[in-house]
């Protein structure tokens, strides 16, 4: 997608979105686009990592990264209470890592209601974002493992979002996505840096 180029209008067919997903690795700004984009849309907003059970938070905080196992009763919970619980007429945007496509499998599996964003940014432009957190601090080793771990959406699981720029310019890619083909791009995402984990270019499957 080029600079000037500009979303494709959705079908008729597709229903407005009851759910926003918003996916991607630690750092990418799920949390703060997502309640940005939720004051935008009068919607709920939900951290699923406020939601893991008190384990599996024990293992993020001591920076364990969690299994497949670790995450299986998380992604059911998350599913039943709050995706399947979300009324017609109402939204809700849920800030979700969900790097395997099994993980949204769970999230996302028959229904046409729900909207997948991939927050995309490269390990470099993510590292540093993290190491300026003040209180935050993720080894580069947990962080590559993320990237390494990471199966980006297919062109008809969702779009992607480049997170350059400000939580503003970001939330308005968000809102833009709704009128975009499910393949799109929005914005233009940064070259990837240098890193062997990181070598990710949006809607190219590593597999």
């Amino acid at each position: 997608m080029t600079a000037d180029s500009r979303p494709t209008a959705i079908t008729d067919t597709n229903p407005p979105p009851r759910i926003w997903l918003l996916m991607g690795v630690s750092g990418c700004g799920k949390t703060a686009v997502g309640k940005r984009l939720a004051e935008r849309l009068g919607a709920t907003f939900v951290d699923a990592d406020d939601l893991h059970p008190p384990e599996n938070k024990a293992k993020m905080s001591a920076k364990i990264p969690l299994t497949d196992g670790d995450r299986a009763p998380w992604l059911e919970y998350l599913r039943r209470n709050v995706i399947d619980t979300t009324p017609g007429g109402q939204t809700t945007v849920l800030a979700c890592s969900t790097l395997k496509r099994a993980y949204r499998a769970v999230l996302m599996s028959g229904l046409k209601d729900i909207r997948l964003v991939y927050l995309y940014g490269s390990f470099d432009l993510i590292s540093s974002r993290l190491a300026a957190r003040r209180g935050h601090f993720m080894p580069p080793d947990l962080l590559q493992s993320q990237f390494a771990t990471l199966e980006e959406p297919r062109a008809e699981e969702g779009v992607t979002v480049s997170i350059e720029g400000t939580v503003e310019e970001v939330a308005d890619r968000v809102l833009r996505s709704s009128l975009a083909q499910s393949s799109a791009v929005i914005g233009i995402p940064p070259p990837v840096e240098s890193c062997d984990t990181a070598e990710h270019s949006p809607g190219i499957d590593r597999e």
